[in-house]
């Protein structure tokens, strides 16, 4: 219960208060704001959604499958649906449309995926920057503060017209992690800009080449502390920073637990192996020694994106053992050599794959899963090892991906969907636009007014969420399962949500707007608007009971009322969002 209005069970109807059914959705020119008492109950379906019962929380998030051989991928033969269509589109991109489901259904999936790879960027956060007048030095803001970097993604995460580029790199941003508020840089939307660019240029590369990339750029030399890291000065106890080299570990290749191929933990008499040592951290410190800026010049932001270069008297030259390996030399040519060791250790093909699959598709992966896509990383087919395309096609083509009916079935597939995807899922189903290309949305990290998150924004190296968090004293921590998303879930975010989504659905930001003339034209009839609504934003998920309590509160508002059809689509897509059905996609 909130308050006196009422919420669901796990698998109960919706029953809906007085306040919830007569929302006033308002017009762009003049909105209106639902009432609170009525966010509050849309509130507290979402809330429903960590409700306990024989389900438990997350819709049906609870059995752990037992673990089965990795079996050769065999293909997924039923017919591509529209509502499959949808629900491929969720994993794979930010948000799908009734275009974009025609789009897939016109090419087929692989075919799509194909289309994606061979589409060119679009135009860089960076150039954005540049065209709208940031680095102009005149203004110090610009310099100072991070001015203009929240346009940029809310642009590109919205209407970008590269949605796998776009989502892909959003999962990698997860893990390979840089906030934009722990940076200790001028020009900071820039060097944020110039991060978000270089995962993108990277999303279809390969991992070590990405690597390569992260090691020698300016943002995550300032927000993991290794820009000017120096060599050991026994003279003063002067030692290398070691931030990086346990990050990149822990976080980017290894994890702490040695790992099979299938992602399962290797143990030794019922002890995980760790993957390194705090020797190995303090060695492998040495090589990223020397490393700074391009340049000293701070009348322009382009040394935010110029790879760093090293000076050598800071640069350690001698050997550096960790891992079983031994480096030496100093320069590039030892990061390099680093860098190559660990690509090459057995950890990360397991590592980076769950994690990739936990992002797009499943918080729970089968051992089948994640070792099928620990091939195609281990080996695209062709002998090369760390190819972006393979992992990505074996991630979205897996029989476990694929297959539709056996999804909705699962008691232990899917996934919470994380609030800023939910923003851009509305976003991109209703055609959100800003005619001033101002995209004036801001930061959203707020946990009591927005969304709890925002896109390059995290607090620190872990990110908004850790892939083995599990709710404490749920049946999925009894399970042994996990619920990343739920780390950022609460009462307090929950209502934060809605009350945001409410004031977004009904008449959205500054000239940041949705299109809803194609649902007002289908809702006359709420059967036509619910299902619709319900095909675009959750793929066709909602139970029978949620459509039905969501069509009663749609067919409360007369179609003879003032801005009845705007209204009338309002409560359906305000619904939906709020719905538990909707917020885990299975």
């Amino acid at each position: 219960m909130v308050g006196d209005d009422k919420t669901i069970d796990g698998d109960g109807p919706i029953a809906i208060s007085e306040a919830t059914t007569n929302p006033k959705v308002a017009d762009a020119a003049s909105p209106v704001p639902v009432s609170r008492r009525g966010a509050v109950a849309a509130a507290a379906l979402l809330a429903a959604c960590d409700s306990g019962g024989s389900t438990g929380a997350g819709g049906g998030l609870v059995s752990v499958p037992a673990p089965t051989p990795t079996p050769s991928p065999s293909p997924t033969t039923a017919a591509l649906t529209a509502q499959g269509a949808s629900r491929f589109l969720a994993q794979a991109t930010m948000g799908a449309s009734r275009t974009t489901i025609d789009s897939v259904l016109g090419s087929g999936i692989a075919g799509w995926i194909d289309a994606q790879f061979a589409r060119p960027r679009d135009p860089s956060h960076w150039d954005w920057l540049v065209a709208k007048g940031y680095n102009d030095a005149a203004n110090t803001a610009n310099i100072n503060g991070q001015s203009g970097y929240d346009p940029s993604v809310w642009r590109q995460a919205i209407a970008g017209g590269d949605p796998l580029r776009q989502r892909v790199a959003l999962a990698l941003l997860d893990f390979l992690v840089v906030g934009i508020g722990g940076m200790n840089l001028s020009w900071r939307a820039f060097a944020m800009a110039g991060y978000n660019d270089l995962l993108l240029d990277h999303a279809f590369g390969n991992y070590r080449t990405l690597l390569g990339a992260i090691t020698r750029n300016a943002a995550m030399g300032s927000f993991l502390s290794f820009i000017g890291s120096r060599k050991a000065n026994p003279s003063n106890g002067q030692l290398p920073d070691e931030n990086y080299a346990r990050e990149l570990m822990q976080l980017f290749t290894l994890g702490i637990y040695q790992l099979e191929q299938d992602g399962t933990v290797r143990t030794a008499n019922g002890v995980p192996l760790e993957t390194y040592t705090q020797d190995d951290v303090a060695q492998l410190a040495r090589v990223f020694t020397g490393l700074t800026l391009a340049s000293n010049d701070n009348t322009t932001p382009e040394r935010m994106r110029q790879p760093l270069v090293i000076t050598a008297s800071a640069n350690e030259t001698g050997p550096a053992t960790f891992l079983g390996a031994t480096v030496s030399g100093g320069g590039f040519a030892a990061i390099d050599a680093a860098l190559d060791i660990l690509f090459r250790h057995p950890n990360v093909a397991p590592f980076v794959s769950r994690q990739l699959i936990q992002r797009m598709v499943t918080s729970n992966p089968s051992r089948s899963y994640v070792g099928r896509v620990a091939a195609a990383f281990a080996d695209n087919g062709s002998g090369v090892r760390g190819d972006m395309k393979a992992v990505i096609r074996a991630i979205l083509l897996d029989p476990e991906a694929r297959d539709d009916a056996a999804a909705l079935a699962s008691t232990s597939g899917g996934r919470l969907r994380d609030p800023v995807q939910r923003f851009t899922n509305w976003a991109r189903a209703f055609g959100v636009t800003s005619p001033g290309d101002a995209w004036a949305i801001g930061d959203t990290t707020s946990t009591t007014a927005r969304l709890g998150q925002s896109i390059g924004r995290a607090p620190s190296v872990f990110g908004f969420v850790r892939p083995g968090y599990t709710p404490p004293g749920t049946p999925m921590a009894q399970a042994g399962m996990v619920a990343p998303e739920f780390q950022i879930t609460s009462e307090q975010t929950n209502i934060a949500y809605i009350n945001y989504m409410q004031s977004m659905v009904g008449g959205g930001t500054g000239d940041v707007k949705a299109d809803y003339a194609p649902m007002m034209a289908l809702a006359a009839d709420s059967g036509k608007l619910v299902d619709e609504v319900n095909l675009i934003l959750a793929a066709g998920q909602l139970r029978g009971s949620t459509v039905t309590a969501i069509r009663t509160a749609v067919d409360s508002i007369p179609t003879t009322a003032n801005n009845a059809m705007l209204n009338r689509t309002g409560v359906a897509i305000l619904l939906t969002l709020a719905s538990p059905d909707y917020l885990v996609l299975k």
